[in-house]
């Protein structure tokens, strides 16, 4: 089973608007759980190493352009390589060989991914691309040990339907995310997240084989918190308030406004946890929320900026045109300069992190 997808990714090439150069957020809340994982595949990683098995395979589900996947990668494979040499106490050891499936959307700057890869001599293993929406089936039937994917999940394969109708109750009117100001919007999403959710599930508990682990990782929304009274989300409604005044400037149209609205949905830490247990295809080892290193930090407004700009850059661009980007994103760091964050005001959304093995 899958879904029909449209793919809206990371900002490509390598330039200072770039998501390889702005993705150090998201690099720090991988970090942050870079232990948690060692240990869980110590503990959890319950496979026969000391069998037959001579190949052992890694995906990075929605990798991006990197250098966050090599990273996360290296850190597996080095924690499966102890953990093998440490089950297997023997001088003749026959080493494993690793293969690594970076998957993300077709058109995903693949180019720069492996243009970036480390350099053969430092790279423990052997390379694949895998393209396709992970709300689908990517790869084999049982032939993933360990699945890994952060910052992803999200991403909805598609807007909800009836939330960019203006004659639907759903319409989401006047704001481009759900913020959940609205009822009818937030249901819409709901609907739409819990779907994909479970085709992602699925196509996972196919491809891993049993006993795989499954490391997720990425951000959500306190229970009980609403996405408007967070820092991130108040960020993106100040970005629609910008595109409302370059609709008033004649730049685009309060139309094309109305029809825009990102496939982008936060849920609350305790429906992600059910929708896991409700797919059933995993046992949950480990599912937390985790602090993230630069929670405590003010951000500064070039970094915002910045960081929002290699998310969104896409999607924006595939629905308003070319040219509109700098004009938007100069009228961004325009407002926050003017009305800087008060992070101490805003609530923040939370990182979770879960370790699901296949049953």
């Amino acid at each position: 089973m899958s879904t029909s997808s449209h793919s809206y990714p990371m900002s490509s090439g390598d330039d200072q608007h770039s998501y390889v150069h702005n993705s150090s957020y998201q690099k720090s809340g991988i970090n942050g759980a870079e232990e948690k994982t060692r240990q869980c595949i110590f503990e959890k990683l319950d496979l026969q190493l000391n069998s037959p098995l001579s190949t052992f395979r890694i995906a990075d589900y929605g990798c991006s352009v990197g250098p966050n996947t090599f990273h996360v990668v290296q850190g597996i494979i080095d924690t499966v390589k102890s953990k093998h040499s440490e089950d297997n106490n023997e001088t003749s050891l026959v080493p494993l060989e690793f293969q690594v499936f970076f998957n993300d959307q077709p058109n995903n700057d693949f180019n720069t991914l492996f243009r970036t890869l480390p350099p053969s001599s430092e790279r423990e293993y052997f390379s694949f691309g895998v393209p396709g929406s992970f709300y689908g089936r990517v790869l084999p039937r049982n032939s993933i040990h360990i699945g890994h994917t952060s910052y992803t999940t999200h991403w909805l394969s598609k807007v909800p339907e009836n939330v960019c109708d203006k004659k639907s109750p759903a319409w989401n009117k006047n704001y481009i995310q759900c913020n959940n100001l609205i009822e009818e919007v937030t249901n819409a999403y709901k609907v739409q997240f819990t779907k994909d959710m479970g085709v992602f599930l699925e196509a996972r508990a196919e491809e891993l084989v049993p006993g795989g682990l499954m490391i997720v990782l990425g951000q959500c929304l306190p229970d009980g918190v609403p996405m408007y009274e967070t820092w991130q989300g108040h960020v993106v409604d100040t970005i629609g308030d910008c595109l409302m005044d370059m609709a008033k400037s004649g730049i685009t149209s309060g139309e094309k406004i109305g029809l825009f609205s990102f496939p982008v949905y936060f849920p609350q830490i305790s429906e992600l946890k059910g929708e896991i247990e409700q797919n059933g295809s995993f046992m949950i080892e480990r599912m937390e929320t985790i602090g993230h290193p630069m929670e405590d930090k003010a951000l500064t407004n070039d970094f915002i900026t910045s960081m929002f700009r290699a998310l969104l850059t896409t999607i924006i661009e595939e629905h308003f045109g070319d040219g509109v980007v700098d004009e938007l994103f100069d009228r961004f760091a325009k407002k926050l300069s003017e009305h800087p964050i008060d992070f101490e005001m805003w609530k923040t959304q939370v990182v979770y992190y879960g370790v699901l093995k296949r049953n």
